[in-house]
């Protein structure tokens, strides 16, 4: 199986230029934990998740109505080709410690794909598992 086949095809971004109450509301309407920031053409420019805006922009004592989500974004953002395979989707987010990846077809974000999109379809699901170890590795527990 390829990762478009088990993606998220309905895509809710971001504009790197809109403010994090912006993406504070889209991501409490949607219930999800991230967003892709793209640009209007559809360009992956970063990521922002509500860790993001609540450590670098609420406890920063920053304004949320007048920060911008490319002030709190995460900008170093790893991507998968819609035509990878499962298990490379599954390797690249062990290898960088990241649950969900933006999908990309001719340089543009098509949908994202999660580690529960994984397991669900995956022949391997221990390999999930162990692909969740990797991912939790050298997270503390309080």
């Amino acid at each position: 199986m390829k990762v478009q086949d088990v993606m998220t095809k309905k895509l809710i971004s971001v504009s790197p230029e809109e403010n994090a109450c912006v993406a504070a509301r889209l991501l409490s309407h949607y219930n999800i934990g991230a967003l892709p920031v793209c640009t209007k053409d559809g360009k992956l420019r970063g990521m922002v998740t509500d860790r993001d805006i609540v450590l670098r922009c609420v406890a920063a004592e920053e304004d949320p109505q007048t920060t911008k989500v490319s002030d709190i974004m995460t900008r170093r953002v790893f991507s998968v080709a819609s035509e990878e395979s499962l298990d490379g989707a599954s390797a690249l987010m062990a290898r960088e410690k990241v649950r969900r990846l933006p999908v990309e077809a001719n340089n543009r974000i098509v949908g994202m794909v999660s580690l529960s999109d994984i397991t669900k379809h995956s022949q391997d699901p221990a390999g999930s598992l162990s692909t969740l170890n990797q991912i939790s590795e050298n997270v503390r527990m309080y």
